[in-house]
């Protein structure tokens, strides 16, 4: 059987279309977080520089790369970034609105909170935010953008610490390990520990309405943000 070629995706070619229009800062925001069981959904909007010799190589959607190579260009992108933000809506917050409504806040949060206004804002995803911005939606956004690429790695990057973190202070529930996602071990430990504060209750309700466990109360991580 013939392996099926791969094809190469420019990943500026939205980025120049609005470069062309007389944008010069472009914004990408993205997610990660919103399946999980527990913890918070974090959104990261970020502003790169998009001059030839400025660009980073390597940048995709964060699910693709593996950790070490995310962690790497995390770094760069913090470096580099002109500006960036990163925020996160608590699992109370997203038993309180729903997960869509959080998201759409958590965005809209890291959007506003760039220390540099862009004149356009790339999303990942088909919905849009409540924003005086400019914006265009793009579905696999952070496969197919490179400004959205690269806050998908902040995102997710932020994330998988935050979770690590919480692993310390929960360590019956697996955090480090699953990140909080419904995995087997992690709904067993559930259903032999019950609930801890950073669980989602309207992620958990179908499988447990016991009480609430006895672990430690979390606490507030501060956001990562670049002025």
């Amino acid at each position: 059987m013939k392996r099926r070629k791969k094809i190469d995706v420019d990943k500026l070619a939205y980025e120049r279309e609005m470069l062309a229009l007389g944008a010069e800062y472009i914004a990408g925001a993205d997610e990660v977080g919103r399946g999980p069981l527990a913890g918070p959904v974090v959104c990261a909007a970020v502003i790169m520089p998009l001059g030839e010799g400025e660009l980073i190589e390597g940048i995709d959607d964060s699910k693709k790369l593996k950790p070490e190579e995310r962690e790497r260009l995390a770094a760069l992108i913090r470096e580099r970034a002109i500006a960036y933000k990163v925020c996160e809506e608590s699992s109370e917050t997203i038993d309180s609105i729903n997960i869509l409504e959080a998201t759409r806040l958590c965005m809209k949060r890291a959007v506003e909170g760039l220390s540099v206004q862009p004149d356009v804002v790339f999303t990942d995803g088909n919905f849009r935010l409540q924003i005086d911005l400019p914006q265009q939606n793009i579905v696999r956004g952070d496969a197919l953008s490179y400004t959205i690429g690269a806050a998908s790695i902040l995102a997710k990057v932020y994330r998988d610490a935050l979770m690590c973190e919480y692993d310390k202070l929960y360590p019956q529930y697996g955090f480090a390990v699953h990140k909080g996602y419904g995995t087997k071990r992690h709904t067993d430990a559930i259903r032999e520990y019950g609930l801890c504060k950073i669980h989602r209750r309207t992620f958990t309700k179908k499988f447990w309405e016991g009480a609430e466990s006895g672990a430690p109360q979390n606490t507030s991580a501060p956001s990562d943000t670049k002025s």
